[in-house]
């Protein structure tokens, strides 16, 4: 399989911490296993300073390990790193990687004494970074930014596919508020395309070597596989595993809520804030707050005990939400393709919008109240801009009703900016709502 080094966006964050920073703080990448963290900050360091160390902690030996707990004599440390590695470092020319830094915890602690020494840059990356367990009894660094890396986005996978071209025209129809007429199909059809491999680099690349979807599913399969055994290691008991596979269930109900205690039964509370911080910190999934008084400041009213939660790519939500299959069949992907596969698809939607939303740089809200005694009105995403909010429906269907986004901007009307539904046909206007096609949704 031919290995490839895709465009990400996230490369032109690394340049602006290397020039905005100028030495003064560490960068910490943040994400999920397997989204490109290794890869992207490895390219950047090669095309942008003389020489640099990477240290991955997963293969690092004791020795590398211990050299942390004793920062008396940095001289002795950058020798012996050298040394081990094989590479000259050049001061203020040369960079040092701390690849899953949190498999050394005192690695991570001596950042700030790193980078008050001031020598070389310092780049960490890491999964389940922010654990309890791998963070007790550290300093956390004061000298650190951070961003987070997400799955390829849609643009980026177009990239990855050769296609620099789409994403620009989308975004002038969008400016200009046009419908795409005949180019709405295909461009359906190539949205649908990047939700079944989805954004992970590996399953892009598996399709690239094969243009086969039973390949594809397999490389998510190792994926997801790869997700449970990290999960073990925070959640022996298997909970944790257990409730990022039933996402897919909870959302195809259509519940207003993710019901942690339907997945795992009755665990106490604590122990349950734990498991769900442990999720979130994880960066598998994408959590969806609902807020009680919708309005700019959402995190004001963010209700912690009532929330959804998404996979952070949908590729591997698809491949999750056919689990009980050995493998899934090429004909699943192949109907799902073709938008002929006979099930309500709304939560596949949901969950890539979401994505989309957080590739963006939002954060996710909702909001429901009662319809009347046993129904609830919801609008599916809430946006902050500027001063008002924008209310955001799903819809898997090409349905232009909707009933509760009408009644959420009656009920909030000197709150709302703009309105949008998100639905399968082009881009069309209802009287003060927006229907725009998914594949406009990163537009936003």
């Amino acid at each position: 399989m031919e290995e490839r080094l895709f465009k990400r966006k996230i490369y032109t964050q690394l340049l602006n911490w290397k020039q905005e920073s100028d030495g003064k703080s560490a960068l910490l990448v943040e994400g999920a296993r397997r989204v490109g963290k290794s890869t992207i900050v490895e390219t950047f360091a090669k095309n942008e300073y003389e020489s640099y160390l990477l240290i991955d902690f997963n293969k690092a030996s004791k020795a590398i390990k211990d050299l942390f707990n004793d920062l008396m004599d940095l001289d002795y440390l950058f020798l012996y790193l050298q040394t081990a590695y094989h590479v000259t470092l050049k001061p203020r020319k040369s960079v040092i990687i701390f690849d899953e830094v949190q498999k050394c915890p005192m690695a991570r602690q001596a950042i700030k004494y790193l980078v008050e020494d001031g020598r070389y840059d310092y780049i960490e990356t890491g999964s389940l970074i922010s654990i309890k367990k791998n963070t007790e009894g550290i300093t956390i660094p004061s000298e650190e930014d951070r961003i987070q890396m997400n799955p390829m986005d849609f643009e980026e996978f177009r990239w990855a596919l050769g296609d620099e071209a789409t994403v620009p025209l989308l975004r002038k129809f969008w400016e200009q508020q046009h419908a795409l007429g005949p180019a709405h199909r295909e461009m359906a059809r190539n949205l649908r395309l990047y939700m079944l491999v989805g954004g992970m680099p590996q399953a892009i690349n598996a399709y690239l070597d094969t243009n086969n979807f039973s390949k594809v599913d397999q490389v998510k399969r190792r994926i997801l596989k790869l997700y449970e055994d990290d999960f073990l290691k925070i959640d022996p008991s298997g909970r944790a595993s257990v409730m990022f596979r039933s996402i897919p269930g909870q959302l195809s109900r259509n519940a207003i809520r993710y019901v942690p205690y339907a997945a795992v039964g009755r665990v106490d509370d604590e122990k349950m804030t734990e498991l769900l911080k442990a999720l979130e910190d994880s960066k598998t999934v994408n959590m969806c707050y609902h807020v009680n008084d919708p309005q700019v400041g959402m995190g004001l009213t963010k209700n912690k005990d009532q929330f959804k939660m998404f996979v952070c790519d949908t590729g591997l939500f698809i491949t999750l939400a056919f689990w009980d299959k050995s493998f899934t069949e090429n004909i699943i992907y192949e109907k799902l393709l073709a938008d002929k596969l006979p099930a309500n698809l709304g939560y596949v939607y949901e969950n890539l919008v979401a994505q989309m939303l957080v590739a963006a740089g939002n954060e996710l809200f909702y909001h429901t109240w009662p319809r009347d005694e046993k129904h609830y009105y919801e609008t599916d995403f809430l946006l902050s801009r500027g001063a008002k909010i924008c209310p955001i429906e799903v819809k898997s269907s090409s349905s232009k009703s909707h009933a509760s986004l009408d009644e959420f901007c009656r009920i909030y009307s000197s709150r709302i900016l703009w309105r949008y539904m998100v639905y399968t046909k082009d881009f069309a206007k209802d009287q003060e709502t927006i229907m725009l096609p998914a594949y406009m949704v990163p537009l936003l």
